[in-house]
């Protein structure tokens, strides 16, 4: 039920509100509003009102019932006004929806984009979660992953307008924000399309062809695939971006003081609230070309009237952005150097500003440059001709669409670093594609039928040809784990501090923020160092017998991921919640009883065999104070390599590392048969260790053990296929990896490698064994986990 809500509800309780909201401003300034525009305005409305809510701690939860009273208002004002409705321009929009939504919902489960490549949207969660019922106030947050989070973000002031839309939709939907995160950005590419319609009609007469111009142009490659990655702000600039191109010819047709300009007020304000003070490079070029138009027309007077009422009403509607700017600018240095790249591989080519890129990642070059930039030269070409269509007929929108386009990427890309030059090439690029396709439509509408339609099937295939290669190799969300983490918050809420033992920024900083968690490797404030030293590099998953058990104990809560080459917690922990994919463990209050700690075995293998001398030190640490000694009983794990070698590896593809032989990087059809050795009776569970992208089937003895696809997971961690009960003596394992096809994310290279498989007769939840001191000898030759010198 929750796919359905995330993709139908969800989408139609946020047009709903923002149709009401841009009904209202309709109403207050007593403009008639194109109706493709009453959406993304309505939008810009809905971002102004919540952030003048979530500014005070008190009001934040005011912030849902504010837009939703605003909207009731402007539906219920509009009522007795009947307007025709036409269908082309919401055609356009419903194509350009569906287009952003395949990758997710032919998925067949609800899960997001840029999983791993970009973990900003967890950070985007944090903030949401928390500006919604505080605002801007982090203070009284217990020590944590969510809290350190929100202290070099939130606490910043960094700006919410682009995620506030979301976290109104979500409390009236009453569902997790993670889920909603994909098509409230498909949402936005909705918008994007009304407001490219709008800009299309300035220069192409036919609605049929203008919604063909605005579904084209909607789905520019490089915003496309930021979508796919999360990029938040760079859809809802590029809606607020075009509809204010196409609310300034309002301003220059009315005379009517504030109500004249308060829609694009609204808009400058949304855009503001989206990207701070430095979005004004994207307001710029509209002042401007109001008031010059305005005094050529009507004077000096006229237009410095104009100006003000503009300025003060776009100020008083900043406030809230004003004042957290203050805080902001400050700290927003790194985003702005020259050098940063974030989480690019190098700066963006120019070219892709023009809407095309052959490439399953925008990152990359396309293998067919060549072709690419014949692609991009027609683009070109398109948008030059409905530029001189434009000024012929002297018309502002699409003039000044694409020149606020040119002039935000000279400045961004000119001045900010190569991670913000990106994100502008991003927002301008539906506008330039767009623009070409108006180009083609023009050619047709003045009679040269055939070369508009060639051209137009032309960019057309490009442009689908772009996004069928990123819809093949989109990073989609283990939506599904990602659920068991949610559950699993909402359950032990409360019941921390908790330690969640693999790198996973999605639990450790949204879905298990009640219960006070850490990670290992996340950002924190308690330090958890490692037997061998130091601590656990960004991105690596330790294992528990890896960390000092002094940086464990104080941990009350431990949710860990299930694997057969984990270690048991330490005794004084008991699993209390099993799922598929982690188990939560807990303590007692008191932690006292533990005298000494004997971890063995190796990442790989959790169980090996101690020197007797070291087990009867342990039983006379225990009898010195009257205790016990404990220790699990574990069999030896089978590892096998991706490349079929069975053997030990040293090292396990930890994050940053070269691939090391357990690993494979698999981006095609792939298979490896292996012999190995059973060394007990019993039933084994099958564990494949790092991520894959398509379909992997594992057979024993030619038995279907089981089969696991899209699973995309940090190093260090494992996903289960299946489990075979094996006698002892030799086996054969067959692994076989479907690589791409025709499912979304079934393509490109993984961002980590697939491998070992792990057969193992036991895990993490293997029963301790209790031996008087006297008796320790007999643990002696027996493979274990752990032994403990426990007190009395």
């Amino acid at each position: 039920m929750t796919i359905w809500i995330a993709w139908l509800v969800f989408p139609l309780v946020l047009g709903v509100l923002a149709l009401g909201c841009g009904l209202l401003a309709e109403c207050v300034t007593r403009i008639e509003i194109p109706q493709p525009l009453l959406l993304p305005l309505g939008f810009a409305v809905v971002i102004v009102a919540a952030e003048f809510a979530v500014i005070g701690g008190r009001t934040a939860p005011l912030a849902a019932p504010l837009v939703v009273a605003l909207a009731v208002a402007g539906l219920g004002l509009s009522l007795p006004r009947k307007r025709h409705v036409s269908g082309w321009w919401l055609a356009a929009a419903i194509g350009v929806f569906a287009v952003f939504a395949a990758p997710f919902v032919l998925s067949g489960h609800v899960t997001f984009g840029g999983y791993i490549k970009l973990d900003d949207t967890a950070t985007y969660l944090a903030m949401l979660d928390r500006a919604m019922q505080h605002g801007y106030a982090t203070s009284g947050l217990p020590p944590s992953t969510y809290e350190a989070t929100l202290s070099t973000s939130l606490a910043y002031g960094y700006p919410l307008g682009s995620l506030l839309p979301l976290g109104v939709g979500r409390q009236l939907v009453v569902q997790d924000a993670a889920w909603l995160w994909q098509p409230y950005l498909t949402f936005m590419a909705a918008l994007l399309a009304c407001a490219l319609y709008q800009v299309a009609g300035s220069v192409v007469a036919s609605s049929k062809l203008r919604a063909l111009v605005a579904f084209g142009g909607g789905q520019a490659a490089l915003l496309y695939g930021y979508a796919l990655w999360g990029g938040v702000k760079e859809l809802a600039t590029a809606v607020l971006v075009v509809l204010v191109a196409v609310l300034v010819p309002i301003v220059l047709r009315v005379d009517r003081g504030v109500g004249g300009t308060l829609s694009l007020a609204f808009a400058f304000a949304a855009v503001l609230a989206v990207l701070s003070l430095g979005g004004a490079v994207w307001v710029v070029p509209s002042v401007v070309v109001v008031l010059v138009l305005l005094w050529r027309s009507r004077g000096a007077m006229h237009a410095a009237r104009t100006a003000a009422d503009l300025g003060a009403t776009t100020l008083v509607l900043s406030i809230p952005t004003l004042w957290v700017a203050a805080r902001w600018l400050g700290r927003s240095g790194s985003f702005t150097s020259g050098t940063e790249l974030g989480n690019l591989l190098r700066p963006l080519s120019w070219q892709q500003a023009f809407g095309i890129w052959p490439s399953g990642d925008f990152r990359v070059s396309p293998h067919e440059l060549a072709v690419t930039r014949v692609l991009v030269a027609l683009v070109a070409a398109g948008a030059v001709l409905a530029l001189v269509a434009a000024l012929r007929r002297r018309v502002v929108e699409l003039p000044l669409a694409l020149g606020t386009a040119a002039f935000a990427c000279v400045v961004y890309v000119g001045l900010g670093s190569p991670w913000i030059g990106g994100k502008a090439l991003a927002s301008a690029s539906p506008i330039v594609l767009a623009a070409a396709f108006a180009g083609a439509a023009v050619v047709y509408e003045n009679g040269r039928r055939v070369e508009a339609i060639a051209g137009g099937a032309v960019l057309l295939g490009a442009v689908l040809w772009s996004n069928a290669l990123q819809y093949r190799d989109v990073d989609l969300a283990p939506g599904s784990r990602l659920a068991e983490l949610a559950t699993i918050g909402n359950r032990f809420d409360g019941q921390g501090p908790t330690l969640l033992g693999e790198y996973e920024p999605y639990g450790a900083r949204h879905f298990l923020r009640g219960m006070a968690t850490e990670a290992a490797s996340e950002l924190r404030r308690r330090a958890v160092y490692l037997r061998a030293g130091g601590t656990a590099t960004t991105g690596s998953s330790p294992d528990l017998d890896e960390l000092q058990l002094a940086s464990v104990l104080p941990y009350r809560t431990l949710v860990l991921r299930r694997s057969g080459a984990s270690s048991r917690p330490p005794s004084v922990y008991v699993p209390v919640w099993t799922g598929r994919y982690y188990q939560v463990w807990q303590r007692p209050a008191y932690t006292g009883s533990i005298l000494a700690h004997l971890p063995l075995g190796s990442r790989l293998q959790p169980a090996a065999v101690p020197a007797c001398r070291r087990v009867m030190a342990l039983a006379r640490v225990a009898a010195a104070r009257g205790g016990e000694v404990a220790a699990v009983p574990r069999p030896p794990a089978v590892v096998i390599e991706a490349n079929g070698s069975v053997g030990l590896p040293a090292s396990f593809g930890a994050y940053g590392e070269s691939p090391s032989p357990e690993v494979r990087y698999l981006t095609s059809p792939y298979s490896f048969t292996s012999s190995f050795v059973a060394p007990v009776p019993g039933r084994y569970g099958v564990w494949i260790g790092g991520s894959f992208k398509s379909g992997v089937v594992v057979d024993v003895d030619g038995r279907p053990i089981g089969a696991a696809r899209d699973s995309l997971t940090w190093p260090d961690t494992f996903t289960s296929v299946g489990s075979v009960r094996l006698t002892p003596g030799r086996h054969t394992l067959r692994f076989r990896y479907g690589g791409p096809g025709l499912r979304p994310g079934s393509g490109g290279t993984p961002p980590f490698g697939t491998g070992p498989v792990v057969l193992s007769p036991a895990t993490q939840d293997s029963a301790i064994t209790y031996v008087e001191p006297a008796r320790a000898r007999t643990l002696c030759g027996k493979s274990l986990d752990w032994v403990e010198a426990l007190r009395g």
